[in-house]
């Protein structure tokens, strides 16, 4: 068994003649998302992977061998459902509240600008068809995202040079405080204090009760729709 212990993301680095000389592997999001497991590439030649813990393997990334050799990825097709917004009775935007409602439940998504998709769940697709999205079974390459701060590179896409497992963490702790309640002086010879809290535009006298319209967001469905409930 021939060993391999080191990933290029989407072969960074590599010339394109390389890269065609390079034998394949075809693996699905089960074993991708691991960084220990067993393979044979297109050679016929079985592979024994040791990755750092952590790392996800996307398609298009290559694992280098032992004896130098080089094996590039290829996502297998896999049954996922496919999210889609109903464009006669919905708004793109309804794609975002179906992914903040499968983030609540760290379901792995795949983010693209026009749909979603997730690994086949009955009772995922039933509430996202309540939610008037659009739910079809296909058989596609599944490339969900890989959080913010996991091991490896992230969602199938590079981020100018560093992947998402590097200490580069867009987080505050680096040196500098947002306590907005603050005093400053100005060049031009006075003080004052200022908050960043943003206040209402016209504050209700005390004891009066205010009543804030609700705006209904019914859906219509039409013939159409096709959400299957």
């Amino acid at each position: 068994m021939l060993q391999v212990s080191k990933l290029l993301p989407q072969g960074q680095g590599l010339a394109p003649v390389l890269l065609k000389r390079a034998t394949t592997v075809e693996l699905d999001w089960d074993v991708r998302q691991k960084s220990r497991f067993a393979a044979t590439d297109s050679a016929g030649r079985e592979l024994g992977i040791f990755l750092p813990r952590g790392t996800l393997v996307r398609g298009g990334d290559v694992l280098v061998a032992e004896d130098g050799s080089m094996v590039r990825v290829i996502a297998a097709p896999q049954p996922v459902l496919v999210i889609t917004h109903c464009q006669h009775h919905g708004t793109p935007f309804d794609l975002t509240r179906a992914a903040y409602h499968l983030g609540n439940r760290h379901v792995p998504i795949e983010l693209q600008p026009d749909h979603l998709k997730i690994e086949p769940d009955h009772v995922l697709a039933d509430m996202l068809r309540a939610m008037h999205l659009i739910v079809t079974e296909q058989n596609m390459a599944f490339e969900p995202e890989g959080g913010a701060y996991a091991a490896g590179h992230g969602g199938g896409h590079s981020h100018g040079g560093h992947g998402h497992g590097d200490d580069h963490h867009h987080g505050h702790g680096q040196g500098h405080s947002h306590d907005h309640d603050h005093d400053h002086t100005h060049d031009h010879g006075h003080t004052h204090e200022h908050s960043h809290a943003a206040a209402p535009a016209t504050a209700p006298a005390r004891g009066r009760t205010v009543s804030i319209p609700v705006v209904a967001q019914g859906h219509v469905h039409g013939p159409d729709c096709n959400h299957d409930h």
